[in-house]
């Protein structure tokens, strides 16, 4: 964690100086005061108790300045070590495959994002700091104690052993109760990023009470994990207090008779006393406060473990590193017994092989599940295949960088994500750089404009949460203008106008002709308008192609597709 404040070095070497330099100074305050009394008050000199107390002063003014501008570099490295981990995890998950997401939930993504790091932002700027600062005045403050009178210090190092072996009790049993915290936490925003995301079929299937039901036991595993770690806090805290409280009331009982008795081995004078009793209470009130950032670091641990297991994690797969980046393609693709399956032994695609020209259009056709999504996404390398190649203008797909070869790519999907912000930002997020202008140009190639600039705003609307400003419809126009905007060599269109309307889509067709030509497309079919006009049709079923062609000709062969075909005429009938 600590490597973290590397690229603040500066700021971090300022604050170890005045570390070091305030925990020396607060047991010279309490050494001051036992001057002081020993002194001038002694003596009563009252000149000299001026000076010595106006020395006081300064000293206590010269401390709280240091501990202003320690907590305030302690906490301004805190936040940008935090700002440093949330980068580089953001960017750790930019890069991470579809299989990743696939896997982990929601929730624990954000987890990590925010209580793990959180927890970490707080071990940096205060457990780590706060730490070192009552550590180096314990140690002081011994040194003093001991110069002061090594016999009555022998006294207190006798509580040495007993509080390291509460101390081993408890960090064993905190350990195990805050990573559970930690652990039920992370649960907890998980299924409630669930919840909140399945609103819609929660309500529907009247799923209230018992979803409800599932997060108040998940609650309730987690406060009593809490009170559980609170509970171990609670013992240990008041033990250390009590045997501080013990030390001082001993202390009391000897260090009253040294000053006392005139002679003898505890003999002392009254402002060594004192002294003492400033310094003891210097000694054990870190104690405390060690044991409460005890928590903090125990906490921050097990965020740790969490955050870094992500971050050095490897993923499943990456780029070769010979692999280089793609000039201008062309659009020929070639599928060469490709076997791909999400699970190991579980495959959705068997022994696919196809080639595609440039500028051809590729229907793939089947049941759902049939492995249509999977070809689409494998032919955009969002996936690698177990066996068998992919090549496009003639490379190996494992040969090209993913960066450079998505640049070419366009993609809509069915499911039509838009970011936050307006219209024409979503639109600009293929080529930030384009102007307003290139892009209307584009909604006016779609023959979309006025179904855009219809809207409240225009361009310019802005798209609300979960996008709810815009229609389904409206929200999947945007996507495929901004797939038009990068214009791609090759596009993938994964069922991308089943959102739309017959007469939406009766518009978009002629602009479709005109801006599919010239390009190798992809399309997941849903309706027959698109099927149609393919050059090659692909017919999935169960993973496997069983039929290929084009309209015509399949419809002749009579097979699965010209039944499919009917399914489909049958469909749009009853509708």
């Amino acid at each position: 964690m600590l490597s973290y404040t590397n690229p603040h070095r500066k700021k971090r070497n300022r604050l170890i100086c005045l570390i070091l330099i305030r925990g020396m100074l607060v047991p010279s305050v309490a050494w001051m005061i036992g001057a002081t009394i020993n002194g001038p008050i002694a003596q009563r000199n009252h000149a000299g108790v001026v000076r010595y107390s106006i020395g006081f002063f300064l000293l206590a003014a010269v401390t709280t300045s240091i501990f202003h501008f320690r907590q305030r570099y302690a906490l301004e490295l805190g936040e940008l070590v935090a700002h440093d981990m949330r980068q580089e995890l953001f960017q750790k998950l930019m890069g991470l495959p579809m299989s990743y997401f696939n896997k982990t939930k929601f929730g624990r993504i954000i987890s990590r994002m925010t209580s793990d790091i959180e927890s970490i932002r707080v071990a940096v700027q205060d457990v780590a700091f706060v730490v070192v600062v009552q550590s180096l005045q314990m140690t002081v403050c011994a040194v003093m104690m001991a110069w002061n009178n090594w016999k009555l210090f022998c006294v207190m190092l006798l509580f040495a052993p007993l509080i390291w072996m509460v101390n081993s009790r408890y960090r064993k049993e905190a350990t195990h109760k805050l990573r559970l915290v930690q652990e039920s936490w992370s649960r907890l925003t998980s299924t409630l990023a669930e919840s909140v995301n399945g609103i819609r079929v929660t309500q529907a299937f009247v799923r209230h009470e018992i979803n409800a039901d599932f997060f108040r036991r998940l609650l309730d595993v987690h406060v009593e994990n809490n009170i559980g770690a609170a509970r171990a806090s609670a013992v240990f805290i008041p033990i250390l207090q009590m045997k501080s409280m013990l030390f001082l009331g001993l202390m009391a009982l000897i260090g009253g008779y040294g000053v006392l008795q005139w002679t003898g081995s505890f003999h002392m004078q009254v402002g060594d006393l004192v002294t003492f009793f400033f310094l003891s209470n210097l000694f054990f009130d870190p104690i405390q406060i060690l044991g409460n950032q005890y928590n903090a670091a125990l906490t921050a641990m097990a965020g740790a473990e969490r955050l870094f297991r992500l971050l050095d994690s490897k993923p499943e797969w990456s780029d070769l590193l010979d692999a280089m980046e793609i000039g201008p393609i062309r659009g020929d693709v070639i599928f060469e017994n490709v076997d791909f399956g999400y699970e190991i032994g579980r495959n959705v695609l068997h022994d696919i092989n196809f080639s595609v020209k440039q500028g051809q259009t590729v229907a793939l056709v089947g049941h759902t599940g049939s492995g249509k999504t999977t070809i689409a996404a494998l032919l955009q390398k969002f996936y690698l295949p177990d066996s068998g190649k992919i090549f496009i203008d003639g490379k190996n797909l494992l040969q090209i960088q993913s960066h450079s070869l998505h640049r070419q790519m366009g993609s809509v999907q069915q499911n039509n994500f838009l970011f936050g912000g307006t219209v024409l930002e979503n639109i600009r997020f293929a080529r930030p750089m384009a102007t307003r202008e290139e892009v209307l140009e584009v909604l006016h190639k779609l023959d979309c404009a006025d179904l855009i600039m219809n809207l409240k705003d225009g361009i310019d609307t802005v798209v609300g949460e979960k996008s709810s400003s815009l229609s389904h419809g409206q929200r999947q126009l945007v996507c495929f203008a901004r797939a038009m905007l990068a214009d791609p060599r090759i596009l993938v269109l994964d069922e991308a106008t089943s959102a739309i309307d017959t007469v939406t889509e009766n518009r978009l067709q002629k602009s479709l002709d005109v801006l599919l030509r010239g390009r190798t497309s992809f399309v997941v079919a849903h309706r027959l308008s698109t099927i149609r006009k393919a050059d090659i049709v692909l017919v999935l079923d169960k993973g496997r192609i069983v039929e290929r062609g084009n309209h015509e000709t399949l419809l002749t062969l009579g097979g699965v597709y010209a039944r499919l075909y009917a399914e489909f005429i049958g469909v749009a009938s009853g509708s």
